[in-house]
């Protein structure tokens, strides 16, 4: 059985992706790995280089660009996943890794072993190093219920960073270089173990970018597993996929906040605070989001096959 399943969501990203490769193949300790890139209708050449440098990666090359979540569900079929639980053939362990990154020596073996270690944790992740070496404040949160996102968008957490009570969103009172449970890890690395993703399933694809990896953690925690984050181990994330803060990406941020509130938290929430929610939502996201705001995109979303297979037979594991 294979070690590893690694899942690579990629657009438009060719330089850092061959980085990101390249680092993820020197960088294995020993495991068995299958590696999918599933790229988003790039118009750079990710794909050819993708087959070029690195043929013992499988690319799943979309036409166009359905988002995060679709294409991380297209990369979890490939390994194996059946929606009805047939998952024999899927590796012991899924990663969703950012094209965005590098992994330094032992970061992998190290996470596998933490992971056979604790088999009651279901997703795990390390510490999310910037370029510049400061903390990647997304790799440890807590959900944004109405309480924990009023403290973080109102700037209270950034006053008190030390506090337990307003800084729990990005959870900078705690050590940094410590290992503790979570609410959620973040999707630029997120290991997952086959018997957890198995009971959950596949990503949300309401969502089209942000958000899935907290509905992911959530519903494993929903399901008796617990999160869990590792930061004894490193990786650096470049934020260069999604770091762009343009219009479509403030947007779908907003809108992803929207979704997770009204999919996990609204029905017990006061009206008064419901209000209170909707209005702070439409004001961060702005004009884009008052459609969403009166009209939310259904909570049911259409699933998407897999897109027809590449001509470049499936690999065999990489040792």
């Amino acid at each position: 059985m294979t070690d590893l399943g690694i899942v690579i969501v990629n657009y438009n990203t060719v330089d850092q992706l061959r980085r990101a490769l390249q680092t993820l193949y020197e960088n294995t300790g020993g495991l068995s790995i299958r590696v999918v890139v599933v790229d988003n209708a790039s118009a750079d050449d990710s794909v050819g280089m993708v087959r070029r440098e690195y043929p013992q990666t499988h690319v799943i090359a979309s036409e166009v660009n359905g988002g995060f979540s679709i294409a991380n569900n297209h990369g979890l079929r490939w390994l194996g996943f059946r929606e009805d639980g047939a998952t024999a053939d899927m590796p012991r362990y899924v990663l969703l890794l950012n094209p965005d990154t590098e992994t330094p020596p032992g970061t992998l073996p190290a996470m596998v072993q933490f992971m056979n270690a604790n088999p009651d944790v279901g997703v795990s992740g390390p510490r999310l190093l910037q370029a510049d070496g400061s903390l990647d404040l997304a790799c440890r949160r807590s959900f944004p219920t109405p309480w924990v996102a009023f403290t973080h968008f109102s700037g209270l957490a950034k006053r008190f960073p030390n506090s337990p009570r307003f800084a729990r969103y990005n959870l900078t009172f705690k050590d940094q270089c410590g290992t503790y449970d979570v609410d959620s890890v973040v999707g630029a690395f997120t290991l997952i173990r086959r018997e957890c993703l198995t009971q959950i399933g596949l990503m949300d694809e309401t969502f089209f970018m942000y958000g899935e990896d907290l509905d992911w953690c959530f519903r494993a925690k929903q399901a008796g597993w617990r999160v869990m984050y590792v930061g004894a181990h490193h990786l650096l994330h470049l934020k260069g996929t999604v770091g762009r803060r343009s219009a479509k990406a403030k947007f779908e941020f907003y809108r992803a906040m929207l979704i997770f509130y009204r999919k996990h938290f609204r029905k017990q929430t006061p009206l008064p605070v419901h209000l209170l929610v909707l209005a702070a939502v439409a004001v961060k996201g702005g004009s884009p989001l008052l459609h969403e705001v009166r009209v939310p995109s259904p909570l049911v979303p259409t699933p998407h096959p897999l897109p027809a297979a590449s001509p470049e037979p499936k690999p065999e594991p990489f040792r």
